[in-house]
């Protein structure tokens, strides 16, 4: 962990006395963590959850509420949007840093299974379709396009569909927290307690056949303190974000904007106890981090330039992957060019409006950008976009307009002066089923992650799609629930299978 202090380690022989013994111990009450007590008891585990905070949910209680989904869930088969797992599986590894293969396949395979699942919790998705590019449905439609499926060159790498599946709640805030509530209310017909405001703080392990298992935990609420002996320990805590020397170490990106995306306890406690154990960290230098300039849709007619003048993206990418090349560029500074007649101001502009001008040459001073360099790139957009062609970037036909109608507007997406947000994306390594891995790939015995705090899908901001965290969350969630429930407790000793 390149210096940055690791939970110290219990031996078993020092406990004193356990609180609790039960086959399963659940660290984290978000979307991997109660997916993952659900299917346990459903497996027949006995199972505990201990929350830090006062009430479930985590940071999946500020999202949206999208899941990215595909391979032909009712949504897709009602709004006449066809899809298969095979074309979903072609796109996911397309964007991937690190394909993963193995969870690739059974993510987009179960898919369809997993929705059915999330909709047995207790609600529907809205079997409607949101067309326009936004960064997230105006009311309840159920499904849309949220991530670069139709972008270059992915969209010639697997057949595009709309996948992001969202909750049916009006806005862009809080909507996954229905799944919440109703995960909980799961529980609680199980019999699975929820103990808030305890907080689990290290590991505890022995040695069992030679090599060294995880077989409890040490917890703390308020001055009270003690150890819980289980056969599996799930680790769903979240990420890093709020960890202001985690931050600094591994994504400074994220240290120079002037929003996170995060609960109070995405603090890289739950990381860092799998590290005193061994785990190995991928990802963790990658962030989603964001500043949408649309909608309006409108806006994506322009062109995007760095401090060169230049172009570097396609502008009708997912508006994470154009931050990702944002962040890129020299000084993380990028402006959005639009002419008058594709000019309209955004409802919340989280880029803001820099001015106006009547010529590009006054245009470029204003800018600090030289002058041929702006104008050269702008003619030749207009150029090919005047006859639907874009040789450099192959943005879609439907965002290609050439922009030549004086006055122009520029827009700030300067890391520093836009608003931009975001949140980590790396995590321990795990296998399929949420063994927590080594930098061997062998798995530490008893130790599984869950959520942001595991290494899934979601590797970086330029292949992320909306959706992703809250689907593998709660997908691999649950097959991390049903693998820990078949570790078998034995007298004196825990055997894992």
């Amino acid at each position: 962990m390149s210096g940055l202090d690791l939970p110290e380690i219990v031996n078993a022989s020092d406990v004193p006395a356990y609180s609790d013994t039960v086959d399963v111990l659940v660290i984290g009450a978000g979307i991997g963590g109660c997916c993952a007590a659900v299917e346990a008891a459903a497996a027949g585990a006995s199972v505990l959850v201990l929350e830090r905070s006062a009430a479930a949910g985590g940071t999946t209680c500020m999202a949206g509420g999208h899941f990215y989904l595909g391979g032909g869930t009712a949504v897709q088969v009602a709004t006449g949007h066809p899809d298969s797992a095979e074309e979903m599986a072609k796109y996911i590894t397309a964007v991937s840093l690190e394909p993963e293969p193995e969870k690739i396949k059974a993510y987009c395979d179960d898919s369809v299974e997993h929705f059915d699942w999330l909709e047995s919790l207790g609600f529907q998705f809205e079997r409607s379709y949101y067309p326009e590019k936004a960064v997230i449905q105006p009311q309840t439609q159920g499904l849309m396009y949220t991530g670069n499926e139709k972008v270059w060159p992915f969209s010639e790498m697997a057949v595009p569909a709309p996948r992001g599946h969202k909750v049916p709640k009006p806005g862009d805030t809080g909507g996954a927290g229905m799944v919440i509530d109703l995960l909980v209310k799961r529980l609680g017909e199980q019999g699975v307690p929820i103990r808030y405001e305890v907080g689990a703080r290290k590991l505890v392990v022995e040695e069992v056949d030679g090599r060294r298992v995880v077989v409890g935990a040490y917890w703390k609420a308020g001055a009270d303190e003690g150890y819980i002996r289980a056969s599996s320990v799930v680790i769903a805590a979240g990420g890093f974000v709020m960890n202001p020397d985690m931050v600094a170490e591994y994504v400074p990106q994220l240290a120079e904007k002037p929003f996170t995306l995060g609960s109070t306890y995405d603090d890289g406690l739950g990381i860092r106890m799998g590290a005193s154990v061994g785990a190995d960290l991928k990802h963790m230098d990658q962030a989603f981090i964001t500043a949408p300039v649309y909608p309006p849709s409108i806006l994506l007619t322009g062109i995007i330039v760095n401090k060169e003048g230049k172009r570097f993206v396609a502008e009708d990418s997912y508006h994470s992957r154009t931050s990702g090349f944002v962040m890129d560029q020299t000084d993380r500074a990028a402006y959005l060019i639009v002419d008058e007649a594709h000019m309209q101001r955004p409802d919340f502009p989280l880029a803001p409006f820099i001015d106006g001008w009547e010529t590009v040459e006054e245009m470029a001073d204003g800018l600090g950008l030289d002058r041929e360099t702006l104008a050269a790139t702008l003619n030749r957009y207009n150029e090919h976009a005047a006859i639907g062609e874009d040789p450099d970037f192959h943005k879609s036909a439907e965002f290609l307009a050439a922009q030549d109608t004086g006055p122009w507007a520029a827009f700030d997406m300067t890391l520093g002066k836009a608003l931009y947000a975001g949140f980590t994306v790396g995590g321990m390594a795990t296998s399929v089923d949420g063994q927590v891995l080594t930098a061997d790939g062998e798995a530490i015995g008893g130790l599984y992650a869950a959520g942001a705090c595991a290494a899934n899908l979601a590797q970086d901001g330029k292949g992320y799609a909306s959706g992703t965290q809250l689907g593998e969350g709660s997908y691999f969630g649950r097959r991390v629930g049903r693998h820990a429930a078949s570790s078998v407790r034995e007298p004196g000793g825990v055997t894992y299978q």
